[in-house]
C-alpha cells in the first residue's frame, strides 16, 4: 500500500506522456508512450508496482526542490552531512523544439542527472520497473552502456555508464561522486516487436536536458501575457496545462494519473488519463490571453473529428474521448493493486463517457466564443461541429442528465446543465456568422428564452435564497456559482448575490475551502474541491468584493505544493491532497479566478480614481 502523500510529487511531460517525481527523488508514475498507457512505474498506487529512486545513501538529506524558471524540469537538491548534490528530472522534448512546436517529436525518454555540486555525497540509484502497472516483474540484462528489460510489451533500455547488480527484477547501483563530478541515466521504450531502444551517450543526455529546458521557456516565453497579480503561479498554471495536452492530437488531459482517491479509503478513484469536453474547453478558456491559437485550433479540430458523425445521427456528443479519439473507454478493475493507503479498486477506463451531460454544448461554445473570429466563416469541420452543438443543446436542454459532477444515480434536471444549454444558444447566436447559421438565430433565440424563464422560476429557491442543484430542489451546490460567471446574470442581481452568500456559509469548510455539496451520491464525505474554492473567488470579484475574493483565492493557493502544484481535494480532516494529480480543473480555476480579482481590483481603482 502506498503512504506517500500525493501533494509530495512534481509531474514532468513531453506533452505525450508524463511522470511523476517525489520530493525524495523516486518517480512513483511513468506510462509509457502515451498520458493513457500501461503505467511501467506505479507505486503511487501500490508499494509493489514499480519505481526508480536517486538519493543520497545516508538518508538524513535536507531537501529542497523547484521547477527551473520557466520550464517543467525538477531540481532536487539533497544537502547532506558530506556535500551537496543536484538531481535534474525532465521527460525529453524533441531536438530543438521551440514554442508551439514542443511534443510535435518527444522520443519518450526521462532523462535524470545528478550532480556534485560541493564536498561529496554517496548516492543509491534503485530501478525497479513493473510494466502493465505493475503486473509484469521483467527480465533485466546488462548491456554495452546500460540494462536492457523485457517483459510485456515494452523493452526498456536504461542508458547508463553506471553499473548495477540485479537481484530478480530490480536493479541497484552506488557510487560517490565528488564536487564537479555528474552521472546521467535516460529511460526509453521501444515496442517488443521492434529494434530494441537505442543507447544514449552521456553527450548526448546532457545536451538533450539542457535542450529540454529552452524548448519549455521557448513556450513560456510565448504564453507571459498575463501581468498582475499571482503572475508566477498564473503562468506556472499555464506551463500544467499545456504539460497536459497531447500535442498529436491536441487532446487535453483532466489529470496524468488513475485512481488517486476523493476520499481515503473510499471508492470514488476514477481514471482521469482521458480529454473531457468540458475540462478541455475550459482550458482553452484560460490559456485564451496567452493567445494560444495553435492549442486552440489543434483542439477544436480533434474534437470534430473525434465526434464525427455523432451529433448528425441524432446521438449525444460524448463528454470524454481517449486522446487519440478513441470512443469506447470502457472501465475495468486492476485488482492485483492495493490503491494508494489502500483506497481500492484501482481502475483503468472510466464508464462517465457513457453518460449523457448537457453542459458539454455550453463549454464547447464558450471556448469557441473566447477563442474564434466571430465575423469569419471557420473551416467547414469545426463550423458544422459547433452548429450541431448549438442544435443539440436547443433540441436536449429540457432532458435530464447525469450533470457536471457525473454521478451514477439517476438522470435529474440539473440546474447546471440547463445553464450551459443557455450558454451554449447564446454564444450560437453572436457566432452566427463564423457558423454561417444566420437563419437559425431567430431559432436559437426562442429557446434562449426558454431556458432563461425556467432557471428564474424553478432553478431559484426563495426559501433557501440560493439557485439550487437541480429544478425544484433545495439542495444547495456549488455549480450554481457558475450564474454569473457564465454571464447569465450580473455580479448585483440580488439571486446572484443570495447564493453566493448560501454558497460560502454551507458548504465552506473551517479552512475555507468549498466542497461541491454536502454529500455524494455513494455517501462518502469527500474532500473540499478547489475548482469550487477559485468559482467562489471569482464570483466573489464579480461581485465587486475583491478584498474577499482576494482572501478566498489565497485560502485556496496555500494547497499548492512546493512546486506549485494543485490537487483536485483537500481533505476536510488533514488537510491533505486528495484526487488525481496535479488537477487541470484546479489550474483552471486559479487562472480564472486571478484574472477576475485583478480586472475588479482594476475597475474600482478607476471608479476611485473618476470619483477624485
Amino acid at each position: 500500500m502506498s503512504e506517500r502523500p500525493i501533494g509530495d510529487y512534481a509531474v514532468l511531460s513531453d506533452c505525450r506522456s508524463a511522470a511523476l517525481v517525489s520530493s525524495g527523488g523516486s518517480v512513483d508514475w511513468l506510462c509509457f508512450p502515451r498520458f493513457d498507457g500501461p503505467a511501467v512505474f506505479a507505486r503511487i498506487l501500490d508499494q509493489d508496482a514499480g519505481h526508480w529512486s536517486i538519493h543520497p545513501s545516508d538518508g538524513t538529506a535536507v531537501v529542497s526542490r523547484r521547477y527551473v524558471p520557466g520550464t517543467l524540469v525538477v531540481e532536487t537538491t539533497f544537502r547532506t552531512s558530506t556535500g551537496t548534490a543536484v538531481l535534474r528530472d525532465a521527460l525529453a522534448l524533441g531536438r530543438r523544439e521551440r514554442g508551439h512546436a514542443i511534443g510535435d517529436a518527444s522520443p519518450g525518454a526521462l532523462l535524470r542527472q545528478v550532480t556534485c555540486t560541493s564536498g561529496t555525497a554517496d548516492i543509491t540509484v534503485e530501478y525497479a520497473p513493473r510494466p502493465e502497472f505493475g503486473l509484469i516483474q521483467p527480465v533485466m540484462s546488462p548491456t554495452r552502456g546500460g540494462l536492457l528489460t523485457r517483459g510485456g510489451a515494452l523493452v526498456l533500455m536504461l542508458s547508463t555508464d553506471l553499473t548495477f547488480r540485479l537481484a530478480g527484477s530490480t536493479a541497484l547501483a552506488k557510487v560517490t561522486l565528488k564536487a564537479g563530478d555528474r552521472v546521467g541515466f535516460a529511460l526509453s521504450a521501444e515496442p517488443v516487436w521492434g529494434p530494441d531502444p537505442e543507447r544514449w551517450s552521456r553527450r548526448r543526455l546532457r545536451r538533450r536536458l539542457a535542450d529540454t529546458e529552452e524548448g519549455w521557456r521557448s513556450w513560456s516565453t510565448l504564453h507571459s501575457a498575463y501581468t498582475g497579480p499571482w503572475e508566477d503561479q498564473v503562468r506556472h498554471s499555464g506551463r500544467v496545462l499545456r504539460a497536459l495536452t497531447y500535442t498529436p492530437t491536441g487532446a487535453i488531459v483532466a489529470a496524468p494519473t488513475t485512481s488517486l482517491p476523493e476520499s481515503v479509503g473510499g471508492t470514488r478513484n476514477w481514471d482521469y488519463r482521458y480529454t473531457w469536453v468540458r475540462d478541455a474547453s475550459l482550458t482553452l478558456q484560460a490559456l485564451t490571453t496567452a493567445a494560444c491559437k495553435q492549442e486552440k485550433s489543434d483542439f477544436f479540430a480533434f474534437l470534430a473529428q473525434a465526434a464525427a458523425t455523432q451529433l448528425e445521427r441524432g446521438v449525444d456528443l460524448q463528454v470524454m474521448y481517449g486522446i487519440g479519439g478513441e470512443r469506447d473507454l470502457s472501465e475495468r478493475p486492476l485488482p492485483h493493486l492495493s490503491g494508494w493507503r489502500g483506497s481500492a479498486p484501482v481502475r483503468v477506463g472510466n464508464d462517465a463517457w457513457r453518460q449523457r451531460q448537457l453542459d458539454v454544448y455550453g463549454e464547447l461554445l464558450d471556448a469557441a466564443h473566447q477563442t474564434v473570429p466571430h465575423d469569419t466563416p471557420l473551416d467547414a469541420p469545426v463550423r458544422i461541429f459547433l452548429r450541431q452543438c448549438a442544435e443539440a443543446a436547443a433540441r436536449r436542454w429540457a432532458d435530464p442528465d447525469q450533470g457536471i459532477w457525473e454521478g451514477r444515480g439517476p438522470a435529474r434536471h440539473f440546474l447546471h446543465s440547463k445553464l450551459m444549454c443557455w450558454v451554449a444558444l447564446d454564444r450560437a447566436v453572436d457566432l452566427a456568422t463564423a457558423l454561417e447559421a444566420q437563419d437559425r438565430v431567430t431559432h436559437w433565440e426562442r429557446v434562449r428564452k426558454q431556458i432563461r424563464e425556467t432557471i428564474e422560476e424553478q432553478g431559484y429557491n426563495a426559501q433557501a435564497g440560493a439557485f439550487t442543484q437541480a429544478l425544484g430542489s433545495q439542495r444547495i451546490d456549488a455549480s450554481a456559482l457558475m450564474i454569473p460567471l457564465a454571464g447569465f446574470l450580473p455580479g448585483d442581481d440580488p439571486r446572484v448575490r443570495s447564493t453566493i452568500e448560501v454558497v460560502a456559509r454551507q458548504l465552506t469548510d473551517s479552512r475555507g475551502l468549498v466542497r461541491r455539496y454536502l454529500k455524494d451520491d455513494i455517501g462518502h464525505d469527500e474532500g473540499t474541491f478547489l475548482l469550487c474554492t477559485f468559482w467562489l473567488a471569482q464570483a466573489l470579484a464579480l461581485t465587486g468584493q475583491s478584498a474577499r475574493a482576494r482572501h478566498v483565492f489565497e485560502t485556496a493557493l496555500v494547497y499548492a505544493n512546493d512546486v506549485g502544484l494543485l490537487p483536485e481535494e483537500v481533505d476536510t480532516r488533514s488537510g491533505e491532497a486528495l484526487g488525481n494529480f496535479p488537477q487541470a480543473f484546479s489550474h483552471i480555476g486559479l487562472i480564472n479566478a486571478a484574472h477576475a480579482i485583478r480586472d475588479a481590483e482594476a475597475a474600482s481603482a478607476h471608479a476611485e480614481g473618476h470619483e477624485q
